[in-house]
């Protein structure tokens, strides 16, 4: 990433990638050339390069636009936290307050992060207990056993859904919402626990 800066130290552009032309005083450049330029020959030109900021995490935070700023013989972008993403489902309403409804009359709803994320669970949770299917149907047309390995393995699933819903509602603020979807590591970066919203039961050996 680049920026053009002006005699007054102001930044006029920056570039994910240079454009098919730039016009600096009062020459034109192309983008091959441009690409082809030394950072020392880009400097001159005051063509700056842009140290990149950290990206704020989509699936929690609405970011504000990047801001840059020259320091020295760079420009440095700057990205903050405009706010974070509801945790709590809303009533969704439009631009004049009214609330929004569905065609069945009932009231249209903003899901929050936590419904979505308990949502999530269930979806995970059924696909993990439909591999089995087969098994209750063959018990009740057909009255054979399901074996003891897959109760206990479907039971304790069933309990992992509902310890992971408990907790995701038990998240008081942002923090708290992320630590459930974090793994713990250890210094050397190895997983020490699973995320408690990816806590599920390991499948017994004699089903795997």
């Amino acid at each position: 990433m680049w920026a053009l800066v002006n005699n007054s130290n102001n930044i006029t552009n920056v570039y994910g990638e240079f454009p098919s032309k730039i016009t600096i005083n009062n020459r034109n450049y192309d983008k091959a050339e441009l690409n082809a330029m030394s950072d020392s020959d880009k400097l001159a030109l005051k063509i700056y390069p842009v140290t990149a900021a950290a990206q704020l995490d989509n699936n929690y935070y609405i970011s504000n636009d990047p801001t840059y700023a020259v320091s020295g013989d760079k420009v440095v972008e700057t990205i903050t936290k405009s706010a974070d993403r509801k945790l709590a489902d809303e009533d969704a309403k439009d631009e004049e307050g009214n609330q929004l409804l569905n065609p069945d009359g009932s009231k249209t709803i903003n899901y929050g992060l936590k419904t979505n994320a308990k949502n999530k669970a269930t979806t995970q949770a059924n696909g993990l207990l439909k591999d089995f299917d087969w098994l209750i149907q063959r018990k009740v047309t057909a009255d054979t056993a399901i074996p003891s390995a897959v109760v206990t393995y479907m039971a304790a699933i069933r309990t992992d859904h509902g310890n992971i819903c408990t907790a995701i509602d038990g998240a008081s603020d942002m923090a708290a919402f992320i630590a459930l979807h974090s793994d713990t590591v250890d210094g050397d970066g190895n997983v020490t626990a699973v995320a408690t919203v990816n806590d599920w039961p390991a499948v017994p050996d004699a089903l795997a």
